[in-house]
């Protein structure tokens, strides 16, 4: 953060944030400028005035370091409290597995009976950065207004750990929650998977290790999600710069977590390439407009469709990368996450013991 923004106290940026975001819509577009328009569509005026606020700060998602980046990332996530998100409980554990324990979180909503379902999340940062505490908010978020349990999973990161650790990492974490449920409080019934970006795709690669042996997730629950490290897509070319995630941002992801180009075609990481995908299970996929992934992420839900799988493809026009992370500020963001969070709510509630009825048992 090399600019004369950068250098204010977090307390002060986070206060100048909430503060603009808080202004009369006609100011907070003056302050982000003309609208702006590309491939067809209108970027949302949160999202832009967002932008402008980071360009302000001069900060980078991957400043060349990966210790570097996860840093400037836990910092940025500090200006974005999850005071809003009242009302859930969060409690650390650790998954045992062969390489050493797994951190996770797991938050329950006050006064959820045992026996709810259980969403098992991953998040973003590329497989490099991002943490449980990076996404707190969106795990209390989706608990709270989804009404189920959710274990966030802190799998390990690259290039110290590379590919397949994260994705070894995700299967023993879902495999884990769906033997000890009773004990999480959760419904074995209803256990999904879930992530945003880099966990969007750990989420689909638990999906296909689980066809090979289960358990299975009931559920996929995915925000922008990498599906394809071995082709570039037009949305890559038209959304390269400008946009929070960029292209060379996902340069540097993959090299660190997949510098071996032959690897990347292993369906664990680009599940397009997987030959079959019959089986999976539902899915909900939210991809963003102005997203350098959207393209990617449209075409694994098409797949899915191709392959009998019942799927929610939506496109946010309007948003960026990254919103999920973002809810807390403005309007936009927040809407994108709830409709994720009513889906995710229908798809596992139709498959909690407590909601399943007997169709034929005749009635009163």
């Amino acid at each position: 953060m090399s600019t004369l923004m950068g250098r204010v106290p977090l307390s002060v940026q986070g206060f100048t944030l909430h503060a603009v975001f808080a202004l009369p819509q006609p100011l907070r577009r003056v302050l982000a400028g003309p609208p702006v328009n590309r491939d067809g569509l209108e970027l949302a005026l949160d999202a832009q005035l967002l932008l402008r606020m980071m360009a302000l700060t001069g900060s980078d998602l991957t400043p060349g370091d990966p210790a570097e980046a996860r840093a400037n990332l836990e910092v940025a996530s500090t200006l974005l409290p999850t005071g809003g998100l009242s009302g859930v409980r969060g409690r650390d554990l650790d998954i045992p597995s062969d390489d050493g324990p797994i951190p996770a979180r797991l938050f329950e909503p006050v006064n959820l009976p045992a026996g709810s379902p259980l969403l098992v999340y991953f998040h973003g940062g590329g497989w490099v950065i991002g943490s449980i505490d990076s996404h707190d908010g969106i795990c209390r978020y989706l608990a709270r207004n989804a009404q189920v349990r959710v274990l966030s999973v802190g799998y390990r990161l690259a290039p110290e750990h590379r590919f397949p650790a994260a994705a070894d990492d995700a299967i023993t974490a879902f495999r884990f929650a769906a033997r000890n449920a009773e004990a999480l409080g959760a419904d074995p019934s209803a256990i999904a998977v879930g992530g945003d970006s880099a966990g969007g795709n750990l989420a689909t690669s638990v999906c296909l290790q689980a066809l090979e042996k289960g358990p299975r997730p009931v559920f996929q629950l995915l925000f922008y999600p990498a599906t394809d490290a071995t082709t570039r897509r037009r949305s890559r070319d038209v959304f390269a710069d400008g946009f929070f995630l960029t292209d060379d941002d996902m340069t540097w992801f993959l090299d660190h977590y997949c510098p071996d180009v032959a690897q990347r075609h292993d369906p664990r990481l680009s599940v397009l390439l997987a030959e079959d995908l019959r089986g999976l299970p539902p899915a909900y996929v939210a991809t963003a407009g102005f997203d350098p992934l959207r393209d990617e992420g449209n075409a694994f839900a098409d797949r899915l469709r191709e392959a009998g799988v019942p799927v929610v493809k939506r496109q946010h026009d309007d948003l960026i990368h990254g919103f999920v992370s973002f809810l807390t500020i403005g309007t936009r963001f927040r809407e994108a996450v709830a409709e994720a969070a009513g889906a995710l709510r229908t798809g596992l509630a139709l498959r909690s013991r407590a909601n399943v009825v007997d169709i034929f048992r005749p009635t009163a």
